[in-house]
């Protein structure tokens, strides 16, 4: 009788293994079984996202329109001080040019500055050309340029316009006579 229990474990044991398999396969949620189709029953977050029509694409109805001819602008129209690129402006009070190299001149600016009584250079750039001073209470740029016509010496306020003070007029001069431009 032993050996008859024995042997019925024995075929018992792969039996019940493929027993648990089938029940673990049959109930573990497989997609073989589950619905499958329209994907406005599935939850908010997981449906495809849907653009309307009017927001696909920009409205380009405007966008390049050319002007009207009365905006148009002119070189003879606009100020001394919008000068094209490597020109000098006009001479005014606030500038002048001189014959020379950038970087010399920029040199003989900086001398200039500093026997000048009264001024006071908070920094100077040169690789922008510029000197940040102080003189007779205001504060201006002395701007050194680079133009067609050798180097153009300016004094520019901290929004990039010609500086038009007496004290940015009067210092101009001073280096105008000490440079010789």
């Amino acid at each position: 009788m032993r050996q008859f229990h024995k042997d019925g474990f024995r075929n018992a044991r792969p039996l019940a293994v493929v027993a648990v398999v089938a029940a673990v396969v049959a109930m573990s949620g497989c997609h073989w079984f589950g619905k499958r189709g329209n994907p406005y029953q599935q939850s908010a977050q997981t449906r495809p996202l849907e653009v309307p029509p009017d927001l696909d694409k920009p409205n380009t109805e405007g966008a390049m329109q050319a002007p009207d001819a009365t905006q148009s602008v002119t070189r003879s129209s606009m100020g001394a001080a919008q000068a094209a690129p490597g020109q000098a402006p006009q001479a005014s009070a606030t500038g002048f040019t001189v014959a020379g190299d950038r970087d010399d001149i920029f040199n003989k600016v900086g001398t200039a500055l500093a026997a000048t009584e009264g001024v006071a250079i908070a920094s100077k750039a040169q690789v922008l050309g510029t000197y940040d001073v102080s003189y007779a209470g205001s504060n201006f740029l002395v701007r050194v340029t680079k133009v067609d016509a050798g180097v153009y010496v300016s004094a520019v306020d901290p929004r990039g316009l010609p500086a038009t003070g007496d004290a940015a007029t009067k210092l101009i001069a001073a280096l105008k006579t000490a440079i010789g431009g």
